[in-house]
């Protein structure tokens, strides 16, 4: 099949004459075939190995009919939750229900279940109870390990075990389901691929295979946060695909085995993936229905990389794709610049040019070609490492080819850039040419915080680093007489972060003049260093006891001290201060965060909070504004 979507109900396999499909692939998102998605990129490479593939685009689990329209497929079922994890799609950090979904046509909420991959796999084992389930994409890959399910707030077991599935494809999977797909279609049975990369299975305890370390069993996980702290510095210490061995964790009566990472895509790899034939927008049957949300923001974006070893311990990009970094080339990207610009929709501007950080474009270091990354450091945090190898050169002439295609007017960056790894390249060209033709009025960046103690738990470099770039980027932007912004991402609540932190933050963007219009708080998600902090009250990499901020309220504080300037914020900043004996903020001095003047007794009760525990009396004497 060529230049088409893939078949999305019975009548359209009829019309390609198919008797049967080779893989129903079950989706909670709706149908997009573009390289943005993982569900178009796995269904397109199938495709093109020659094997029949139908997309169930967020079925109704309310019944089992929807599971069978297809039939029973002649070699599996693969199961994703989509494009982002169900419960994060579903709800916001403060556990309130979302009331859009950028992945569902129109943006409705409610299309999927909650725990879309464990409730699609049950039905469909229910149905056919011996046919090959295989599961992947973010959902399952972040939850292959026992973990803690911050929704729940339990220890929770690999997703394996609640989905009944036979195996997990972790990571980029084009590889693993090649391999796979071709082994079913030889008559091997689905029991017998324990060899993978970049898999995990389940077997009875008493045939677990003695190979690799072994982490603490989901038993000791749920008896013992020093013992879950263990298992995931473990777990994210074999995430490589040169030194990395198998993992084992006992389940129940179930070992779950993780198998090495499987080696990501080379070049010439990649370029093959993302010459596919796409269609590059929603499927025509959600027209009617105003279309995806989720296209806009790439729809006229291209992906030039992959891998990220910045290695943030508040993202799950290390432990999904991993910290190596590969990329397209020049030629692969320019091609697929080209397709963009024949569109009927193409405007003229290229949205992005990235991945998960823009400016990447090779691995760190020669030392990790060999011996792969190191193991428990990180290449630029606190401070870069000495063996780091910084060089724009190459993704700067893509980006001048690419601005000077025909029909293309502007060829912007947003996906993001390291302005920390920027700044260690000696040639100030990239940079320049960013701020000149790159920028869209303004770049978003991301300090996250102001302290050192918070940034090292956030596995970010300090912020003196982003004031030295936020200074050469202003003199370089009134070099050119242009008006541009730049917008600091900022993140409240993270482990570690005291309400003294908060206040020291809330300061230095007074200072600074940054009033940030939002705000991200801490989302404890699964499968990252950060959320085990934040369950466990451990550093995993010390053991050290880490401050959370874990009740609402505690939580509402900090997040109201990065907008002190909000009206509706007052009250609580001004609880805030006085909990961080900081009333010498309050009042009318060119320091102060707000205003007014207050007087204090002890016949209120005591209130905890980031280790500043006082008795306050909230009463207002005088308000001056």
């Amino acid at each position: 099949m060529t230049n088409d979507f893939l078949p999305v109900n019975i009548d359209d396999c009829r019309k390609l004459g198919w008797n049967e499909v080779d893989f129903v692939y079950v989706t909670g998102d709706s149908y997009v075939d573009h390289p943005s998605f993982g569900v178009s990129i796995i269904s397109r490479v199938l495709d093109a190995k020659g094997f029949k593939v139908a997309i169930l685009s967020q079925p109704d689990w309310r019944s089992e009919k929807p599971f069978m329209q297809f039939g029973r497929p002649s070699l599996g079922f693969l199961v994703t939750s989509g494009n982002i994890d169900s419960m994060v799609a579903h709800y916001t950090a403060a556990k309130k229900k979302r009331s859009t979904d950028a992945y569902t046509a129109g943006g409705k909420a409610g299309k999927r279940p909650d725990r879309a991959v464990v409730v699609y796999s049950n039905i469909i084992r229910r149905i056919y109870p011996d046919i090959p389930i295989i599961i992947g994409g973010l959902e399952a890959s972040l939850r292959r390990f026992t973990h803690y399910d911050y929704w729940d707030n339990e220890i929770k077991p690999s997703i394996l075990i609640d989905s009944k599935a036979d195996i997990l494809i972790y990571g980029m999977g084009e590889n693993q389901i090649v391999e796979i797909a071709e082994r079913l279609n030889k008559g091997e049975n689905i029991s017998s691929l324990r060899d993978i990369k970049g898999t995990s299975y389940a077997v009875d305890s008493k045939d677990t295979p003695f190979i690799g370390v072994e982490v603490p069993s989901l038993e000791n996980c749920i008896a013992s946060k020093k013992e879950y702290a263990k298992s995931v510095r473990v777990e994210q210490d074999e995430q490589d695909h040169i030194r990395g061995r198998a993992v084992r964790q006992r389940n129940g009566g179930k070992t779950v085995v993780q198998n090495p990472p499987m080696p990501p895509l080379t070049t010439q790899e990649l370029d093959w993936v993302y010459s596919l034939p796409y269609m590059r927008t929603y499927h025509p049957m959600y027209e009617k229905l105003g279309g995806v949300p989720g296209i806009r923001e790439v729809e006229f974006s291209i992906t030039h990389n992959r891998g990220c070893f910045g290695a943030c311990n508040f993202c799950s990009i290390q432990f999904h794709q991993g910290r190596y970094v590969t990329s397209r080339s020049k030629e692969s990207i320019v091609a697929e610049a080209k397709k963009l610009t024949q569109l009927n929709n193409f405007k003229g501007y290229i949205h992005d040019v990235g991945g998960p950080t823009a400016n990447f474009r090779m691995p760190s270091c020669e030392i990790q070609k060999v011996q792969g990354l190191c193991k428990g450091k990180k290449c630029l945090a606190p401070k870069p490492c000495p063996n780091l190898v910084c060089d724009h050169s190459e993704y700067l002439d893509i980006l001048r080819t690419l601005r000077n295609l025909p029909k293309v007017k502007k060829v912007f960056i947003r996906s993001g850039i390291r302005y920390d790894y920027l700044l260690e390249d000696k040639d100030s060209s990239f940079f320049k040419e960013m701020v000149k033709f790159h920028v869209s009025g303004q770049l978003k960046v991301a300090p996250e915080h102001c302290s050192a103690a918070v940034l090292d738990k956030m596995g970010k470099p300090h912020i003196e680093a982003y004031i030295e770039f936020s200074k050469r980027y202003f003199n370089y932007t009134g070099q050119i007489n242009k008006e541009q912004y730049l917008v600091p991402y900022l993140m409240s609540g993270h482990p570690g972060s005291t309400l003294d932190d908060a206040v020291e933050l809330a300061c230095f963007l007074k200072k600074n003049h940054i009033r940030p219009e939002q705000v991200q708080d801490f989302y404890p998600t699964p499968g990252t260093i950060s959320t085990c902090m934040f369950y466990t009250g451990l550093d995993p990499y010390t053991m050290q006891p880490v401050y959370v901020a874990k009740t609402p309220h505690d939580k509402a504080l900090q997040r109201a001290l990065l907008q002190y300037y909000d009206p509706k914020n007052r009250s609580l900043c001004e609880e805030a201060l006085i909990r961080a004996h900081r009333q010498d903020l309050i009042g009318n001095g060119k320091n102060c965060l707000i205003s007014g003047t207050y007087r204090y007794n002890n016949s209120v009760k005591k209130r905890s909070g980031g280790g500043n525990n006082e008795r306050y009396s909230g009463r207002k004497r005088s308000k001056k504004r």
